[in-house]
């Protein structure tokens, strides 16, 4: 499971469209780390039945409270956790939207078609000027939950993700689709 996870580390430094080509001999596409490390079959299947969550713990969507995360839930939380617990970010911190790619079926997924990656799912991350991840938020749809009075989603989802280092006196940097007037009132020490 480690050289699994460490296959898609590597992954995310060095990012090909399309999956099988990680494991090309192909010149323009070779890297011999993913080759020599796992077979590409083995890894496919491994991936193929990695589950993270039991399917008899699923809650009910009745549930006012239903979380569409349910099934990686506690690995986005501990990732986080992590990073809090182990990784003090620098003084300038970036808010920012990215897009996953990903085809598959799911109630959350965007279509954006001014991106390359016109499907996918989109996450909201606070990273600080070294690049490095302190806290993560996937957009889920209509963010009810987060939105305070006549704030929009988008300010909740920053003062969310800003929660674990309040007032701590960081610099705030994001584009104009995020920021606004009210949210740096209430980033502000």
């Amino acid at each position: 499971m480690c050289l699994l996870f460490a296959i898609v580390v590597q992954m995310g430094h060095y990012q090909i469209d399309v999956l099988k080509d990680y494991w090309s001999t192909l010149e323009q596409y070779f890297v011999a780390f993913y080759g020599k490390t796992m077979k590409r079959d083995k890894f496919s299947h491994i991936l193929r039945f990695l589950y993270f969550s039991d399917i008899k713990n699923e809650p009910a969507k009745t549930n006012e409270n239903y979380d569409q995360l349910w099934k990686l839930r506690a690995v986005f939380d501990k990732l986080n956790n992590s990073y809090v617990k182990y990784y003090v970010p620098t003084e300038n911190l970036a808010v920012y939207e990215i897009i996953v790619l990903f085809k598959g079926r799911v109630n959350f997924r965007q279509y954006i078609p001014k991106k390359h990656k016109q499907f996918g799912i989109k996450l909201y991350r606070l990273c600080d000027s070294k690049g490095c991840a302190h806290n993560m938020t996937m957009y889920l749809g209509n963010d009810r939950k987060h939105v305070i009075s006549s704030f929009t989603a988008t300010h909740g989802t920053v003062t969310g993700l800003a929660a674990r280092i309040e007032h701590v006196g960081h610099n705030w940097y994001m584009d104009n689709f995020i920021s606004s007037p009210a949210l740096f009132d209430d980033l502000h020490p």
